[in-house]
């Protein structure tokens, strides 16, 4: 397969892959939002098919084991990997002045059907594994991939105007709409990260750091 056929094969695939990813995200607006975790599910999917079907060498994959530890070094010093994190702290604080424990509660309505609380150990193995899954696909694979096909910044910003939305929950209007603000803010910077190291090992980090401490923020204002 020459490099022309191999070149349209991925676009064709990634193009197909990320409306796709949307189409899923969308159904959250319809009773059938159950549907919108398979969007990470055909990003996972497309981002290995679009490396396998491309050829990509390791060395320039989205998802680069070898390499983590000198591409963390291209966010030194690690200022792009702390922004989520001191976001996440200025978001908890300033959503409890201006909601007080509702914003909370609304934050942990939208996690607790799919997390397991009563097992620290669990729950981390989850957070591990959950941030791996969203970065694969809405960071390399809808980020990463889609930036050869439409360019860093649009899929920079739809991408993440989507995974917000994915992460949309009901509530009072006020509180949903600064509860999606924080996961947008989040989620260009880890696209931001994934432009920087092209390897989204390294925005899985940031984003395991920052659910790992919404979660200890969330406890901490509920007790």
């Amino acid at each position: 397969m020459n490099e022309t056929i191999k070149t349209d094969k991925s676009r064709i695939i990634t193009v197909v892959g990320i409306v796709l990813m949307l189409a899923f995200i969308l159904t959250n607006f319809t009773p059938y939002s159950g549907l919108v975790g398979y969007s990470i599910l055909v990003g996972i999917a497309g981002f290995f098919i679009v490396e396998w079907v491309s050829k990509t060498p390791d060395s320039e994959s989205g998802l680069r084991f070898k390499t983590f530890f000198a591409d963390l070094k291209k966010c030194s010093p690690l200022l792009w990997l702390i922004i989520p994190v001191v976001s996440t702290i200025a978001d908890m604080y300033l959503g409890t002045l201006l909601f007080d424990t509702r914003y909370v509660e609304h934050v942990m309505g939208r996690t607790d059907a799919i997390l397991n609380f009563e097992n620290m150990l669990i729950l981390a193995g989850q957070f591990i594994i959950g941030a791996l899954g969203e970065e694969i696909a809405f960071r390399g694979f809808f980020v990463g991939k889609g930036t050869k096909v439409f360019g860093f910044w649009p899929v920079a910003i739809v991408s993440s105007v989507f995974f917000a939305l994915a992460h949309l929950a009901s509530g009072n209007a006020a509180i949903v709409a600064y509860d999606l603000a924080g996961i947008l803010f989040d989620a260009i910077i880890y696209s931001l990260i994934m432009r920087k190291t092209n390897n989204c090992l390294v925005s899985t980090l940031s984003h395991f750091l920052v659910n790992m401490l919404g979660m200890i923020l969330v406890f901490a204002f509920i007790l």
